[in-house]
């Protein structure tokens, strides 16, 4: 996790070894310097643990800096941290609570610059007729498809209501 005076800036999925996720961290997060935790992103990693583990959290409460992310993306990213363990939704679903039922392609593209991954749960947004979709953090749709596991969600075969 990578995190500044008003909250989390970003957070990273493991790479192959920890060396490699910090040489990520490093080039994704100009300045990062690694330190120990204060005590609200130790609790934040206690949560996203437990979340791992197969316990449920929605993780909300984690406090989020948003100050260099666009509107449309703030919006997109409000919406996908109400979606619980277990549950999806489509990319066209979000549009539609948007207001913007055109929008799934510019929601999926949100959610691709998401800088959050499990905080915001972008893995739980499927394509229509519950495709996995696309997932850009380490390990793409396998590791998307395993965190959907890991919360019991059901997959696969279910049309959303929106294309």
């Amino acid at each position: 996790l990578v995190w500044a005076e008003h909250g989390l800036i970003g957070a990273l999925l493991p790479e192959a070894n920890a060396a490699a996720t910090r040489a990520r961290a490093l080039r994704r997060f100009n300045g990062a310097r690694e330190v120990a935790p204060p005590e609200d992103v130790q609790h934040a990693i206690a949560r996203i643990g437990r979340l791992l583990n197969g316990e449920h959290d929605d993780l909300l409460g984690i406090a989020l800096d948003l100050s260099t992310v666009p509107p449309f993306n703030r919006r997109v990213y409000e919406i996908a941290r109400r979606i619980g363990p277990g549950t999806t939704r489509t990319y066209g679903e979000i549009a539609f609570e948007l207001g913007e039922p055109n929008a799934a392609r510019a929601v999926g593209q949100a959610l691709g610059a998401n800088p959050w991954p499990i905080i915001v749960p972008c893995h739980r947004v499927l394509g229509a007729r519950g495709q996995a979709g696309g997932f850009s953090a380490n390990g793409g749709t396998r590791t998307k498809l395993r965190l959907l596991e890991i919360e019991g969600a059901p997959l696969g075969g279910s049309p959303g209501l929106f294309d």
